[in-house]
């Protein structure tokens, strides 16, 4: 599995004929194991979400020391390199032509200003360079633009991820032949929720296409937006429907809504912050292996609350003042808020934790 960094010994909460309404935290004997689970039921995720919060926290943190370094924290940036004039009607997102939040439509960023940026971002401390373009699928003669970006940004020794639409069989090779390493396409919430916000593509357009990228060798970046209007339930099928894929997502973004003017959610009521945690944290309990990445929304977190979304297994987060075209954390916040944690950014070869290391020498 990609993004490895040690490995997961599972806790007597995963054996299935186990009543998993009467959950508790594990004992210190626990079983050791080399495979995670692709058959989470919505009952079993459920659960997760209804433990006391404290016993969700413990699975999850332990579940984290188990598979990551606690202290590390994986630093990506992300780049609207194509800005609106989005042909989908998602009702959150600023860059639809359904919606009336008064942002023009832009082309596709030059090649070399892309490559400008990506170096800020890695002088700043990113590691993995993000790339998003408002398309509902990309047209091939951007793919030679596209497929510069990702060279270049490789030639720089960052990792590679970009965000396009829905891609054909044709085109998730060329990205794979240019050497992308990641490719995002959310889920954005559960199956039975998702016509609430989306009607211009379907759920399955959404599988097919992490289907297509999985299939060519790309790592799979994959999650969703909570404060929706949906329900916990929502939020449970969500994570269960990643994490049921044949592969776990090597990252899942899980994404707190940003409420835009113009967008059918500016008026959404906003989710419990606590809520938001408990998403995190069993995000990290049934893809042990998966960077959990705190993603939109930060700019409106307490520190107090994002250390809580870190002890629940949340292990990478953008950096920069903008994600696409909403605003992010101010510059600095985050080297102070490590800073107060004793979290340091993570390598790029992301080291064993000292406890795993010394485990797995001892066998």
């Amino acid at each position: 599995m990609g993004g490895l960094c040690g490995r997961f010994v599972t806790p007597s909460i995963y054996k299935k004929n186990k009543p998993q309404m009467s959950i508790s935290p594990p004992t210190t004997t626990t079983t050791p194991a080399t495979t995670t689970r692709h058959d989470w039921t919505r009952a079993e995720v459920e659960a997760f979400f209804a433990l006391p919060l404290n016993d969700l926290l413990f699975e999850a943190q332990s579940v984290h020391r188990r598979t990551f370094d606690p202290n590390r924290v994986q630093l990506s940036t992300l780049l609207s390199i194509k800005t609106g004039g989005c042909p989908e009607d998602c009702a959150y997102c600023s860059q639809s032509v359904h919606n009336e939040t008064g942002l023009s439509a832009e082309k596709l960023m030059e090649v070399q200003r892309v490559l400008d940026e990506a170096q800020k971002a890695k002088d700043a401390g990113a590691t993995r360079y993000c790339m998003g373009a408002a398309w509902r699928e990309p047209k091939d003669r951007d793919l030679e633009a596209i497929a510069m970006m990702i060279e270049g940004v490789k030639a720089m020794g960052m990792e590679t991820c970009m965000t396009l639409g829905m891609l054909s069989v044709e085109q998730t090779l060329k990205l794979k032949t240019a050497g992308l390493d990641y490719y995002n396409h959310n889920v954005d919430t559960s199956e039975e929720f998702y016509d609430k916000i989306i009607t211009t593509r379907t759920y399955q357009d959404r599988l097919d296409t992490l289907s297509r990228v999985r299939e060519v060798g790309i790592k799979i970046c994959s999650g969703g937006i909570v404060g929706l209007g949906e329900e916990e339930g929502d939020r449970a099928g969500m994570l269960m429907t990643l994490a049921n894929l044949e592969v776990h997502p090597e990252s899942v973004p899980i994404n707190m809504l940003v409420r835009v003017e113009g967008t059918k959610l500016a008026q959404a009521n906003a989710l419990d912050p606590i809520d938001f945690v408990r998403t995190i944290a069993v995000a990290r309990i049934i893809m042990p292996f998966s960077m959990v990445r705190l993603s939109a929304g930060r700019e409106h977190m307490s520190d107090e609350l994002q250390a809580m979304c870190f002890f629940a297994g949340a292990n990478s987060i953008f950096l920069g003042e903008k994600l696409l075209t909403t605003t992010n954390t101010a510059e600095g916040r985050d080297s102070q808020l490590f800073a107060k944690l004793g979290i340091e950014p993570m390598a790029l070869e992301c080291p064993q934790p000292k406890a795993l290391a010394e485990t797995v020498a001892a066998e």
